[in-house]
């Protein structure tokens, strides 16, 4: 993953160790099903708080916390419109090219990344390095 190229639009972007720890900090704000979820909702166009808690079935406060997170990471942006705020994509053909990408990724891998020990399906995620289970250690036992 090349992370040393510079945006007209904006700063220069960190490269090596740096470059990978932005990639890192992207990758989990786009981690949380929930907040991929938004981020689908808001691909069809602005949503309010309520419309995305209407459609998502989720609590205020979880889609609120969610969407603060989506902003912070430059991936949402909202404005005012009336008493509320209308939420949408901030980056919208670049954050649709990402998550096409993945969605071809998981398809050719057939989806394996589910029974990662790690990672994967009903597992904890977010582990240490020192904490990730690698064949070495199942073996040994």
């Amino acid at each position: 993953m090349t992370m040393s190229s510079i945006d007209a639009a904006g700063p220069e972007v960190p490269s090596g160790t740096a470059g990978l720890e932005v990639a890192a900090a992207l990758f989990h704000g786009l981690s949380d099903p929930s907040r991929l979820a938004i981020l689908q909702h808001l691909s069809l166009g602005g949503h309010r708080v309520r419309d995305l808690t209407e459609h998502l079935g989720l609590a205020q406060s979880t889609v609120s916390a969610h969407l603060a997170c989506l902003r912070d990471c430059g991936l949402v942006a909202s404005r005012p419109e009336g008493r509320a705020s209308m939420f949408s994509l901030s980056s919208a053909p670049q954050l649709l090219g990402v998550l096409d990408a993945a969605e071809r990724l998981l398809a050719s891998t057939g989806y394996a990344v589910a029974l990662c020990p790690n990672y994967g399906v009903g597992t904890e995620g977010n582990l240490a390095p020192g904490q990730l289970r690698t064949h070495e250690k199942e073996a040994g036992g």
